[in-house]
C-alpha cells in the first residue's frame, strides 16, 4: 500500500499564510485560522506544504488501511479556498444549500472568498466535522 505523502509537519502556519500572494486569500485564511482555532480549541498544523489542519485523528478503514489525518482544515489554493471535512456532502445537504456560493466534492468545499458564504453555516460545518465520531 502506498504511503500517504501529505503528513503533519513543523512548518510555520503563519509563514505559510504570509506567503500567499492574494491579499484577499491571506485575510480569509487568517479568519479561517481564527474560526477553526476557536471551535477546535487546538493549535493548527501544516500538512504537506499547503494544508492547514486541526484536531489530529487516526483513521482506520474497513479495508484495514490506516492513516493519520485531521478532522477539519483548509488550503488557500490559487483558484479557491478548499475546506476539508470529515463528512461526505451531497446536493440535498441543508447546510450546503444555506452556505452560499460554493462548489463541493465528497468531503471538500471550495469557496472563492469568505464574503461569498454564510459564516454561521461555515461554523456549523466546522463543528460537525470536529464532532464527527464515525470517521468517513
Amino acid at each position: 500500500m502506498a504511503e500517504l505523502k501529505t503528513k503533519a509537519n513543523s512548518a510555520s502556519v503563519i509563514e505559510f499564510i504570509e506567503s500567499i500572494e492574494s491579499e484577499q486569500k491571506k485575510q480569509d485564511s487568517y479568519r479561517l485560522l481564527e474560526l477553526m482555532k476557536e471551535l477546535s480549541g487546538e493549535e493548527p498544523k501544516m500538512w504537506g506544504d499547503s494544508i492547514i489542519g486541526f484536531s489530529d485523528v487516526h483513521l482506520k478503514y474497513a479495508s484495514g488501511r490506516e492513516l493519520d489525518w485531521f478532522k477539519v482544515g483548509f488550503s488557500p489554493r490559487k483558484k479557491a479556498i478548499s475546506f476539508y471535512s470529515m463528512h461526505y456532502y451531497d446536493e440535498s445537504s441543508d447546510l450546503l444549500q444555506r452556505l452560499g456560493k460554493h462548489k463541493h466534492g465528497k468531503s471538500c468545499i471550495y469557496i472563492n472568498k469568505l464574503s461569498d458564504i454564510n459564516e454561521d453555516v461555515l461554523k456549523e460545518l466546522i463543528q460537525n466535522s470536529l464532532d464527527c465520531k464515525d470517521m468517513i
